[in-house]
């Protein structure tokens, strides 16, 4: 029996939090607050990602804010524009082994050049999880026959 690879597209979660460019950086935080979220894709009008905005990329204008009553800056202020995407048909193992270096914590999934869902390092892990328990199981199979 040939075991289908997981892919990216089997854990991905498809309810995206996105963000505009013009968003502004305390309703992108109350949003991010919210939503219990890390970070998320910034979106053109054609649903293409242009950034991503974080947490740590929030603080520094929430210290104006809270500090100097000071709070003009929209997401294209503070998001990073170098994002690293992936493929929804991406293996889940590839992916996890890119988790070991100093990547991002969240990748936008895209296919056809359009955000389709987002994968978090939590999502990897329970997919991985959840092959290890099949694999105990498997091999308590075996040895009780």
């Amino acid at each position: 029996m040939v075991e289908r690879t997981v892919t990216v597209r089997d854990c991905m979660s498809r309810k995206v939090v996105a963000f505009d460019v013009a968003d502004d950086v305390g309703d992108i935080v109350a949003v991010l607050l919210e939503n219990k979220i890390t970070g998320a894709p910034v979106l053109d009008a054609d649903k293409r990602v242009i950034g991503f905005i974080s947490e740590q990329d929030c603080i520094k204008e929430m210290l104006n804010t809270a500090f100097y009553c000071d709070l003009t800056a929209n997401a294209s202020d503070v998001m990073k524009t170098n994002v690293v995407t992936v493929d929804p048909d991406m293996p889940i193992v590839e992916l996890a082994e890119q988790l070991n270096t100093n990547k991002p914590k969240v990748y936008p999934v895209v296919e056809d050049g359009k955000l389709i869902g987002i994968v978090s390092r939590s999502d990897v892990l329970q997919s991985l999880y959840d092959a290890s328990v099949r694999c105990h199981h498997l091999s308590e199979q075996k040895t009780a026959v």
